[in-house]
């Protein structure tokens, strides 16, 4: 199976994770499933927002992989036991899965063990047509490629000159990764209305173009404090309007493509 790669990056607090949870929600309620969720922050909390709650993480794996490389059972290859263990960490529900990447621990050399989880997710990611990865702000997964392509990456900013200059520095870094993106693009979210113009200005400055305003939502807000999933926001809500328009015109593009 074709997969189509959704990643959203952008500093903290700028509403990632809420953008990736109504990407999901957008597929999930349009029948585009099953939906691989990836949360590639270390301050994971896309579950949290899917209403999901995760178990063992990508990280905890790894770190007990190189404390445990000589408890391996016999007869099994230190592949098929990382392997083993990797399955353990997708937490499943209807249409939707799972992958908490997680925080890395001990000092020990991860390079065997990320290139495990390179195939592993790679792997992973064939059972789905759609992947959405929320990444972290310095891009350190995709930086090690633990995935080797991104159809969309999403640069996030919220409604200040820092969040576009924190794009600004990341697509500088995106230059020098040399990273396999198909296609980039930029979105403002929480604008209480029209975007400043002194923003304006800065993304003028910045050579930035933003392909979608997300408005300011106090839904959301109020999800949040609730600790209520985001896939059970109402159609009435501005956000949630706004990410699946944008994502329907993404997919429309996709689409088109494939036919040619």
């Amino acid at each position: 199976m074709s997969s189509i790669s959704i990643a959203v990056a952008g500093k903290g607090g700028n509403g990632k994770t809420s953008i990736s949870s109504l990407i999901i929600r957008h597929l999930v309620r349009n029948g585009l499933v099953p939906v691989l969720a990836v949360d590639a922050d270390a301050n994971a909390n896309l579950g949290d927002s899917l209403g999901l709650t995760p178990g063992e993480t990508i990280g905890s794996v790894i770190a007990s992989f190189n404390g445990d490389k000589i408890n391996i059972p016999p007869g099994m290859t230190k592949e098929a036991y990382l392997d083993f263990r990797l399955n353990s960490v997708v937490t499943e529900s209807k249409g939707l899965d799972l992958v908490t990447m997680g925080r890395g621990e001990g000092a020990d050399c991860y390079c065997y063990p990320n290139l495990m989880l390179r195939r592993f997710l790679d792997r992973l990611a064939h059972g789905y047509p759609y992947v959405v990865m929320d990444n972290e702000a310095g891009m350190e997964h995709l930086s090690r490629r633990t995935t080797q392509n991104i159809d969309e990456l999403l640069l996030v900013s919220d409604h200040s000159i820092k969040g576009v200059r924190t794009i600004g520095r990341l697509r500088e870094l995106l230059k020098e990764l040399r990273l396999n993106i198909r296609r980039e693009s930029v979105m403002i979210n929480m604008v209480p209305g029209s975007i400043d113009p002194a923003i304006s200005e800065e993304m003028a400055r910045l050579g930035i173009e933003p392909a979608v305003t997300i408005p300011l939502d106090e839904e959301i807000r109020q999800y949040d404090l609730r600790q209520k999933s985001l896939l059970d926001l109402p159609d009435t809500s501005p956000a949630a309007r706004a990410v699946s328009d944008f994502i329907a015109g993404l997919l429309k593009i996709h689409a088109e493509r494939a036919r040619r």
